[in-house]
């Protein structure tokens, strides 16, 4: 019974290496790897490449091989319905990290509470996240990416040019938007974000 290898990391600096290397030394003969390198838990099994290429490679009897369920996805539902068509088409799957077959009954019902603990996990990251931005925009610091120009050149050519927020624009190299968002923040007026 062929064994294929699924392996994901979400971001650059990480490494395939790692998973391939605990599948290979759980015992498992990988005939066929798949790997989506830099891709995101949270995108959909259906829109990464390379597990698109798995599912159309994998056939009946074959078993695929996971380091853990998270490498399938962070969103329960996705992983959950991915594991059932893998089960109706007569593929097992294991993951090591849990070590169960996913496509027994108990895998299954593992597979629920894990994939659930996944998301939640994801939805928590992710409120810390934004939690860190607000803190961040309650501090007054610059949010998105360096700025061009500093607001104080900004005014100081803005005084300059005697409020004429064209020539300032031009003179600076910057969006005649960014002189008058400027120019609004430094009177006090409420500036849209």
């Amino acid at each position: 019974m062929p064994v294929v290898a699924y392996l994901r990391v979400s971001t650059d600096d990480q490494t395939i290496d790692n998973q391939r290397m605990q599948i290979e030394a759980k015992g498992y003969k990988v005939s066929k790897a798949f790997a989506d390198e830099a891709v995101s838990g949270s995108t959909s099994a259906s829109e990464r490449p390379q597990f698109k290429a798995m599912l159309e490679y994998l056939r009946e009897g074959d078993t695929l091989v996971v380091a853990a369920i998270d490498r399938l996805g962070r969103n329960t539902i996705d992983v959950l319905s991915t594991v059932e068509a893998l089960k109706n088409k007569g593929v097992s799957v294991v993951s090591l990290r849990e070590s169960f077959d996913l496509t027994t009954s108990i895998g299954q019902m593992m597979l629920t509470m894990l994939a659930g603990l996944a998301q939640m996990e994801k939805a928590i990251i992710a409120e810390r996240r934004e939690a860190g931005v607000k803190r961040a925009r309650a501090e007054g610091k610059h949010m998105g990416r360096p700025r061009k120009v500093s607001p104080d050149v900004i005014l100081s050519a803005l005084t300059v040019n005697e409020g004429n927020v064209s020539k300032t624009a031009r003179e600076l190299d910057v969006a005649r938007a960014t002189v008058i968002r400027t120019r609004d923040i430094a009177a006090g007026k409420k500036v849209a974000k």
